[in-house]
């Protein structure tokens, strides 16, 4: 039998076990928030919050395992994306499933929110569109569907861009997670576009090019949602990221956050030189 935390010989994966445990450590958390009586005075509410919340950060964390692999050159981490893919699908089926408890099972209430809000609209499409991947991420899916399951499986991207969407209509002013997650789906998508025009991203000025684009995207898209969306002045918000007076802005958190895998390239890059350096056994094959 085939379990889920061991690898395609049938051997633990110390890897898979740390993504299901991690898997379960936020639905452990609501579950005491909610049992402890900590979720604030609408628990089911902020329950819903925070699957959804899960939901597009595992979505999220999903999608940057091949990049990271392929900077890495760690290939174990492509066991995982397949388990977060799957909790990512999940959170998003808890956050529906407690929006309809919410409304009191009334399930024509439900379907009526959704046909007249854009944002459920947009919501629900999104929770669609993981199904469709979730289901068919199995093994036997794969070869069944042939080149098919390659175009269905485009859909990633932008669907992790309607999820983000979501985040940002349902956060109304506060959307400082939303911008968050905004720019580490943009940083996601630098890696992917470089990678398709042949940079290498084992490539310290590579990433750092990245990491310095992702930032001021980020910036932008937080300006551009004030801009458009609230009557909030959108320089005031802009200019908020050259202060450090009360929080820091999403930009400089994606900034350090596309930062370290340059970090890690060029520390290993000049590990690998000192132990060169001084490798008796390389030196003499030298």
């Amino acid at each position: 039998m085939k379990f889920p935390w061991n690898d395609r010989a049938g051997q633990l994966s110390a890897v898979k076990i740390a993504a299901l445990v991690a898997a379960f450590i936020p639905l452990i958390l609501i579950v005491t928030g909610y049992k402890a009586n900590i979720l604030g005075p609408r628990p089911i509410t902020q329950a819903i919050h925070e699957t959804g919340d899960w939901a597009i950060r595992f979505f999220l964390i999903s999608l940057a395992v091949t990049p990271l692999r392929n900077i890495t050159r760690w290939s174990k981490l492509v066991l995982i994306r397949r388990i977060l893919g799957l909790t990512a699908l999940a959170y998003a089926a808890l956050h529906f499933s407690l929006y309809i408890v919410d409304q009191n099972f009334n399930l024509w209430r439900v379907v009526s929110e959704i046909w007249l809000r854009i944002y459920l609209l947009i919501g629900f499409i999104t929770l669609l569109g993981l199904t469709a991947l979730g289901v068919t991420s199995t093994d036997a899916m794969i070869r069944r569907m042939g080149k098919n399951w390659n175009r269905l499986h485009r859909l990633t991207y932008p669907l992790a861009a309607l999820g983000v969407l979501h985040f940002f209509m349902q956060s109304k002013a506060d959307v400082t997670e939303a911008t968050l997650m905004a720019g580490f789906l943009l940083t996601l998508l630098l890696y992917r576009s470089a990678h398709a025009r042949d940079f290498k991203l084992t490539s310290v000025w590579t990433l750092i090019g990245i990491a310095i684009l992702a930032a001021l995207g980020t910036a932008l898209i937080e300006y551009a949602w004030f801009a458009l969306a609230t009557r909030i002045p959108p320089t005031r918000v802009l200019f908020a990221n050259l202060s450090f007076s009360y929080s820091i802005r999403p930009m400089w958190w994606v900034l350090g956050a596309a930062l370290a895998p340059a970090l890690w390239i060029g520390i290993k890059s000049a590990t690998n030189r000192e132990s060169g350096k001084f490798n008796p056994v390389s030196a003499k094959q030298r």
